[in-house]
């Protein structure tokens, strides 16, 4: 997502350039940019860069998760990227734009696993951007979770961009 977001915002297709804005290691930068392309979201620019220091630019698609990827960098801190990082943090946050229980959310994202779904969602809420009620009237009690804070803000970005299927 840091390197998305970086050549949304304009920071040149090179490598030096992408790797200062990210702050990411060789090794991770690399693996970084051959899954982007591997997804579709990123291309070698053809006639421009040295063999050896290619240069990159996003496609058509690579565009529009940019721009998803440049306003949630804009919300977040340097301290929310671990979090944002992780596998299942995204797609939960997608289905949390409003109060829901754990199997409305697994519903929603039919690839995930309960005990990945558990582990997200703990995760989230000792970040504080995942509040868990319980109905204590309903039987079995059952718990309620709600995007709040930081991932509120990330979950309304996201959720109206953003299907799961």
């Amino acid at each position: 997502m840091p390197i998305l977001s970086a050549l949304q915002s304009g920071t040149p297709g090179r490598q030096a350039p992408l790797l200062a804005a990210t702050g990411a290691s060789r090794t991770a930068f690399a693996q970084s940019m051959d899954h982007l392309i591997e997804q579709g979201l990123l291309e070698r620019n053809p006639g421009f860069g040295h063999p050896l220091r290619p240069e990159f630019r996003l496609t058509d698609l690579g565009r529009q998760v940019a721009a998803i990827a440049d306003k949630i960098n804009g919300v977040s801190t340097e301290e929310d990227w671990p979090l944002l990082r992780r596998s299942w943090t995204l797609p939960v946050l997608t289905t949390l734009h409003k109060p829901s229980h754990f199997i409305d959310i697994k519903r929603r994202l039919p690839a995930i696993t309960d005990r990945a779904l558990s582990q997200s969602l703990k995760s989230m809420e000792a970040r504080d951007w995942v509040c868990r009620r319980v109905e204590e009237a309903a039987r079995p009690p059952r718990s309620i979770y709600t995007a709040v804070n930081s991932g509120g803000t990330i979950s309304q970005i996201i959720s109206s961009e953003v299907t799961f299927s």
